[in-house]
């Protein structure tokens, strides 16, 4: 990973445009080819990104000013950092992330959904599991019968961080033409009352799933071999 920070402007332009005056900010370059832009408050939100597969080419603008462009494999996207005055630059190697445990129910939860994905609708379908993102993996990516993607995000108890992580996941994954549109299914055993409104104003479906009632489903027991 490659960590820089640097008072910097940033202007990216595709399906959305977007820009950010001259600011000290830390601009993070992983190893998979996304670049994020961090400021120092907003939690663990960038500013602006760009997911792989993308090209990294450092130049010099007409000015002299020290410019980045990352370009979009797939789409016209582009983001174009402008870096002012740059105050640290360092690579680091972190090495192969062994990545998130869950606990043993959400995880089992997670299992049963993948193996039983009409509990979340008539028709849905398998893509894959673990699908990786640039800031992480949705739990589930499943097509819907129309064939359009669908993100599910899978908690023991859906509270408003899981809406917020999903939404974060569906900005992302929207911005690659090879999926979009891409709409986002909520799951949980139980989902709270201010989640629940949060997912509905940004057009995610809340699914309350029997943890009981796929385990049975599931249970050895009642198999023949």
């Amino acid at each position: 990973m490659r960590l820089v920070i640097a008072r910097c402007q940033v202007d990216y332009a595709g399906r959305l445009s977007a820009h950010l005056p001259p600011a000290t900010r830390v601009i993070m370059v992983k190893n998979d080819g996304s670049v994020l832009v961090h400021s120092d408050g907003g939690s663990y939100k960038p500013l602006n990104w760009m997911s792989p597969p993308c090209t990294l080419r450092e130049g010099v603008a007409d000015d002299g000013v020290a410019e980045w462009v990352v370009s979009a494999t797939k789409s016209d996207d582009t983001l174009r950092i402008r870096l002012e005055e740059v105050l640290h630059d360092s690579s680091h190697d972190l090495g192969v992330d062994p990545g998130l445990q869950k606990d043993g129910v959400e995880k089992h939860l997670q299992e049963l959904l993948a193996e039983h994905t009409s509990a979340l609708g008539v028709g849905m379908s398998l893509v894959r599991r673990e699908y990786m993102t640039a800031i992480g993996p949705v739990d589930l990516l499943c097509k819907d019968p129309a064939g359009a993607s669908v993100a599910v995000e899978i908690k023991r108890r859906g509270d408003i961080d899981g809406v917020e992580q999903l939404t974060r996941y569906l900005e992302l994954m929207n911005r690659d033409p090879g999926l979009r549109p891409v709409r986002g299914i909520f799951a949980a055993q139980e989902i709270k009352p201010q989640a629940r409104v949060l997912a509905t104003d940004r057009g995610i479906e809340c699914v309350v799933v029997n943890y009981d009632e796929l385990r049975g489903i599931d249970d050895p027991s009642l198999r023949l071999f």
